[in-house]
């Protein structure tokens, strides 16, 4: 198993070095520079891309610009906030939005599981058309729509939560747009939930642990759910991932300062620095996500942990 986790982070890294280097060379090819200024004559822009080093040699810059990453310099600012480093201005909007994305799947977490099971257990019931319906609706409508009905009947109506972002109720602030973005996984893990469940209820397995008398909570949660976690974890990786990275739009509605518009910023000004530093952030989240996801399956499942300790 050390072995396989081993070589699953060397790939991991190999994998993360060609990514900045593609973000690297598209944003060399794209037209335009971040000194797009009318007001500067040529001979000022020539300055400025001498005191940034854009006027060296490709692979030189980019040597360098991985060398000053591995010491935790991404650079700084050439328009957004000027001469500002970078990371000081990805940290705070980073921890907003991964707070919201972790929030967000552990409560589509919790309730997908649980209407999967409600589900999977009174199946062909009324119960399991109701959590049938729900998970269509979740999966169907936008995450951005759930906003934009929670922002209007539960902020402006109700009044229960401030509508856009507020520093002073930061805690109050993440309830809605919590709930917007848990809706997506709260119906594809019940929708998985269920199948699985059904399938492994009617397995020889479970019928041989009712046999041997087992109650049927500890069939439930100690037998059933520990065997339908391992497809489902799959595909917890990717909506982790998707939360985090794909909050943008629900962040725009309720003015919360994540890393999303930053990125925007970054693009629409041609910030170089904070464009790479936001896409490499996002790209790093997903390989990790997905490099703990597949440790995970190890752990819960010893077949699958020896098979990886074999190789």
């Amino acid at each position: 198993m050390s072995k396989y986790i081993l070589k699953r982070v060397m790939i991991s890294l190999a994998t993360l070095l060609v990514i900045l280097f593609i973000l690297f060379l598209m944003l060399s090819l794209m037209p335009g520079s971040p000194f797009n200024d009318e007001k500067l004559t040529a001979a000022q822009k020539a300055l400025l891309y001498a005191k940034y080093g854009l006027d060296q040699p490709f692979m030189v810059r980019f040597v360098k610009y991985v060398t000053a990453m591995m010491r935790g310099d991404l650079g700084v600012s050439y328009l957004i906030n000027k001469n500002l480093a970078v990371s000081k201005m990805v940290e705070p909007r980073l921890l907003v939005s991964i707070r919201i994305g972790f929030q967000a799947m552990v409560v589509g977490t919790v309730f997908g599981l649980i209407l999967g099971i409600l589900a999977a257990i009174y199946h062909n019931t009324w119960i399991d058309t109701l959590c049938s319906v729900i998970s269509i609706i979740g999966v169907s409508v936008p995450s951005y729509v759930f906003a934009l009905g929670l922002a209007y009947f539960v902020g402006f109506k109700l009044n229960w939560f401030p509508i856009l972002y507020n520093a002073a109720k930061v805690d109050s602030s993440m309830v809605m747009p919590t709930i917007a973005l848990s809706l997506f996984p709260v119906a594809n893990i019940a929708r998985f939930t269920r199948s699985e469940m059904i399938d492994v209820l009617s397995s020889d397995y479970i019928l041989l642990v009712q046999s041997k008398g087992v109650k049927e909570n500890q069939l439930i949660l100690h037998h059933a759910l520990r065997n339908t976690l391992i497809p489902i974890i799959t595909i917890m990786g990717p909506l982790l991932v998707g939360l985090l990275t794909g909050s943008m739009v629900v962040e725009k509605i309720f003015a919360i300062p994540g890393i999303g518009s930053l990125m925007v910023q970054g693009i629409t000004n041609n910030d170089y620095n904070v464009t790479i530093a936001c896409a490499f952030i996002y790209s790093a989240m997903y390989i990790v996500t997905m490099l703990v996801v597949d440790i995970l399956y190890g752990v819960i499942d010893p077949r699958i942990r020896v098979a990886k300790g074999a190789n």
